[in-house]
């Protein structure tokens, strides 16, 4: 990375890096529109809004 010096083997791993230094975040939620700079992460927190609960507690039923 030319801004900190970290190396990385993959290039696909130094474009998401240097998100953190520009601060784009290329993925908008379309619930609220938070953004991040990881698909993943855009994913775990699409399941926050109701009507996605796919875990279960295997005790009680209830999903968190």
């Amino acid at each position: 990375c030319p801004q900190c010096g970290k190396s990385f083997i993959m290039s696909s791993d130094l474009i998401t890096h240097r998100r953190i230094h520009t601060e784009e975040k290329p993925y908008r939620c379309l619930d609220c529109t938070r953004t991040f700079w990881l698909s993943s992460h855009l994913t775990r927190h699409q399941r926050s809004h109701p009507g996605e609960r796919p875990y279960k507690c295997l005790d009680c039923g209830q999903s968190s």
